[in-house]
């Protein structure tokens, strides 16, 4: 690819996030400001639109442990995968707006799948923001068999063998598999991508030998790589990761340009009440600046953030054009 091909830069990305230095005081809102009369007097449901284990989950799960202890009602995750995220968000979409259903969104289901599927069971530009959680980069892992140890010489070794190496995802329209398809762009490789029903299965295949590579979040592959069971060649983002300084980004590897970053958040259904999503941002953003559950994040190379209700609507208008550019080049389409 050339260089017109800096479209598919974050630059957009990269400004709204640093917006972000002036929202720090949001960690010191007091709760009590924010509270809606009688709201919550029940558990709260966190629909997660994808399985058990992997990056999302285990981000939600994190949320939910601080969750009694600042909003007073437990957070209850409910892991619904499948179809890219569709059949949970589709289920937030038509829960009802009293705030006791909410949803883990991200850029897949945000800005990612409108293009990717003809139609969605909701619509991403109705739900309501309430807080971005925080963002992960993926890494290039392969198979401890693959005789690759550099990204270089794994371009090398399947442009020597179009079509022979498998490519395992998350999922179709997940950041992993079309990571995946935009270095297969930008290298001039043919890798056969093959979806899985959630992270932790290609992982599991992975490890077994019967997928050659995968990009996942380092959320959810970061363990496997500390324990030696696959072997990281490169991280997504615009710079290393500290959890894995050894690693270099994808671009040092010689990949002029590639980046992806993976976000997500909370979000509720159409029609939240105001007073309600501002009680959840305040709750969220007090969460996640908690000493203790940054340093659980940075175990898993979770960069957390505080923002306003909307940024999470906001960065998924931003990076719609993006990855529809990238689906686009790439052919990836799901019915």
């Amino acid at each position: 690819m050339n260089a017109v091909d800096d479209r598919f830069l974050t630059t957009s990305r990269r400004r709204a996030l640093a917006r972000l230095s002036s929202l720090a005081a949001l960690a010191a809102l007091p709760l009590s400001a924010a509270r809606a009369a009688g709201y919550p007097v029940r558990p709260i449901k966190l629909i997660v639109p994808s399985a058990a284990g992997g990056s999302p989950d285990v981000i939600c799960r994190i949320i939910a442990d601080e969750f009694p202890g600042v909003v007073g009602q437990p957070l209850v995750v409910e892991n619904k995968p499948g179809a890219s995220g569709n059949n949970g968000m589709g289920e937030l979409a038509r829960a009802e707006p009293d705030g006791y259903t909410l949803g883990y969104a991200n850029v897949g289901t945000l800005a990612i799948n409108r293009s990717l599927y003809a139609r969605l069971p909701y619509d991403p530009d109705t739900l309501s923001g309430i807080a971005i959680t925080g963002t992960v980069q993926n890494a290039l892992v392969v198979r401890n068999e693959l005789p690759v140890k550099t990204v270089q010489e794994l371009i090398q070794y399947a442009r020597a063998r179009p079509g022979r190496l498998m490519m395992g995802s998350a999922g179709n329209g997940t950041t992993g598999h079309l990571g995946g398809e935009l270095f297969k762009a930008m290298t001039g490789t043919f890798m056969v991508h093959v979806p899985y029903r959630g992270s932790p299965a290609a992982v599991q295949d992975l490890i077994g030998g019967q997928i050659d590579l995968m990009f996942d979040n380092l959320a959810s592959i970061g363990p496997h790589i500390k324990q030696g069971r696959v072997r990281a060649l490169g991280v997504s983002g615009p710079r290393r990761s500290p959890l894995f300084a050894e690693l270099p980004t994808i671009q040092e590897s010689g990949v002029k340009g590639y980046e992806t970053v993976a976000w997500g958040g909370l979000v509720g259904p159409r029609g939240l009440p105001a007073e309600i999503v501002t009680l959840l941002n305040a709750a969220v953003n007090r969460i996640v600046a908690m000493p203790a559950v940054r340093e659980r994040f940075a175990k898993l190379a979770v960069e957390t953030m505080m923002s306003t209700p909307n940024l999470i609507m906001t960065m998924a208008k931003l990076e719609t054009p993006r990855w529809a550019e990238v689906i686009k080049r790439s052919g990836a389409k799901v019915e």
